[in-house]
């Protein structure tokens, strides 16, 4: 005769590995340190024009306070809207961005797409070394990012390649 086990009402899900593995990558030093909200469209059209992108970078606010930051923590920048992700030059927000990342001020960047963060490989290599050798994450719609980890910098390597 054999025993039934009972059937679990819920079923763990893609969901819950991805909660799990947040909780895993945000240690309490990220919290200590700010969280930082990049926000950037390419041209002066884009940002007149498509405010549904722009209000969803915005909301990344939020996703930084659900993954622990208190709102104080949490900076936007936001001065580089309407400027060409090709090259850091000119674009100061950015140039910030750097900055405090290499001044171990930043625990994570969010951004809607890492691809907004910079589009030339040469800044985007630059920005993923500071953040791997200063233990900052990176979070976008897609998932969250350890830039020391393996798999993760491999997965980011990969989303730069195809912007």
């Amino acid at each position: 005769m054999s025993s039934l086990q009972p059937i679990p009402k819920r079923v763990a899900g893609p969901q819950d590995a991805a909660r799990l593995s947040h909780s895993t990558k945000v240690q309490a030093c990220h919290l200590q340190r700010s969280a930082i909200v990049y926000i950037r469209q390419s041209t002066p059209h884009q940002v007149i024009d498509n405010r549904e992108s722009t209000d969803r970078q915005y909301s990344l606010v939020h996703r930084a306070v659900d993954l622990g930051w208190a709102a104080p923590q949490i900076e936007v920048i936001d001065e580089d809207q309407g400027k060409s992700g090709s090259t850091a030059e000119g674009r100061l927000g950015f140039q910030k961005l750097l900055a405090e990342v290499g001044l171990d001020h930043v625990g994570i960047i969010l951004g809607l797409e890492m691809s907004r963060l910079a589009r030339s490989c040469k800044d985007w290599h630059q920005l993923l070394e500071l953040c791997a050798i200063f233990r900052t994450l990176l979070a976008d719609q897609d998932g969250l990012y350890d830039p020391t980890d393996y798999n993760d910098r491999l997965l980011l390597g990969l989303k730069s390649s195809f912007t």
